[in-house]
């Protein structure tokens, strides 16, 4: 239960707001653990060297803002420590973080995370399907960015919806490397010039992929580096909360501007694919109990070998006994087996797998 501190800091909690000033003293003035999940994209400290021009001489719109200098190395890092000390104390102990940036920052930011006590889940590579050409011709094309997804640290148990992203993916498993272009066309903010607002303002489609995979809604996300408001924007839609930190009153102004042409998803359409995981555990047992399966009752597998159901719901073949699953691997010769997907069982003349019965009596315990 929530003390009575506790409950009026969740309630001061400036959910759904844009915090103007300095993400490091900002961040440490909000309450400890009270965020589900940060997604931080950071200055990437380009070091440029000079105007970039393309080959007819036009002058490339590359980050060459204040925001984005440093003056060493060393001076970058000891601001890339503050921020993810300010940012993991406003962590829950189950939340985690995003962090993305490109070849001249990403593996600093990296080092310090794990110094800093977060626990690496994954490097996620952004391949971008249109990335800007290379016009100098003495590189490789920058056709890609990194994200380090973390946990607060070893142990915690972080949101992971599986299921959801693999459905995102056409039934197959999310894999790591990302094909998503660049926030081009409609999507790109543009300023009363036609320039654009942001210089790496991220494609709403990264933030989706994200969100939708490792928070739940109403969860709070907390971007320290707002710019002009993707992550607030796409949080917004999915029925997530935020609070975005940003000290540059242009962006503000864009990102204000944005969030209020957003609209939610109706709370239907926030449904995801559920874990398999996190569905009500149903032993083979109840099956039996709730008459659903009799004692006595022959299961098949695909090639026709046989097992009888036993009063305690257990399984017995010729020359096996055990569980569903010890008699399904003892057959197959194999060191474990899903009996749910392998047994069947005869109605009306047609074989229908055992699972649909555990479904059934999940739908039971899942209905209000």
């Amino acid at each position: 239960m929530e003390t009575g501190d506790s409950m009026a800091s969740a309630q001061a909690l400036p959910r759904n707001q844009i915090l103007a000033g300095d993400c490091i003293a900002r961040m440490k003035a909000l309450p400890a653990g009270c965020v589900d999940l940060v997604f931080a994209d950071p200055p990437y400290n380009l070091q440029l060297r000079g105007a970039l021009h393309r080959p007819d001489n036009s002058k490339v719109n590359a980050v060459d803002d204040a925001w984005d200098s440093f003056g060493s190395f060393a001076a970058y890092d000891r601001f890339t420590r503050d921020w993810l000390a300010a940012a993991r104390r406003l962590l829950k102990p189950n939340g985690a973080i995003w962090v993305i940036g490109s070849y001249h920052n990403i593996f600093r930011v990296g080092a310090a995370m794990q110094d800093a006590g977060f626990w690496i889940l994954n490097d996620v590579v952004w391949r971008k399907s249109n990335p800007m050409p290379n016009f100098r011709g003495k590189r490789l094309t920058n056709a890609h960015e990194t994200l380090i997804w973390a946990s607060r640290g070893e142990g915690a148990k972080y949101t992971f919806n599986y299921e959801a992203l693999k459905a995102l993916n056409e039934g197959v498993q999310m894999r790591s490397d990302w094909v998503l272009p660049l926030c081009t066309g409609h999507e790109r903010l543009k300023g009363a010039d036609g320039s654009k607002a942001h210089p790496t303002q991220k494609p709403e489609s990264l933030l989706h992929r994200v969100l939708v995979g490792t928070t739940d809604p109403g969860d709070l996300v907390l971007d320290p580096f707002f710019g002009t408001g993707t992550t607030g924007a796409v949080a917004r839609m999915l029925g997530r909360d935020f609070i975005g930190i940003e000290r540059e009153p242009a962006y503000i102004e864009a990102a204000q501007k944005r969030l209020a042409r957003v609209r939610p998803l109706e709370r239907d359409a926030l449904q995801t694919t559920a874990s398999k995981r996190a569905a009500p555990r149903i032993p083979f047992g109840q099956l039996v109990e709730r008459g659903l399966l009799r004692p006595g009752e022959v299961l098949v597998n695909a090639r026709g070998q046989a097992a009888k159901v036993r009063v305690d719901g257990s399984l017995v073949s010729a020359e096996h006994r055990g569980s569903i699953h010890q008699v399904g691997a003892a057959l197959e010769g194999a060191p474990s087996c899903n009996g749910w997907t392998y047994w069947q069982f005869r109605r009306e003349g047609q074989l229908i797998p055992i699972d649909i019965l555990r479904q059934q009596l999940r739908a039971e315990l899942e209905a209000p």
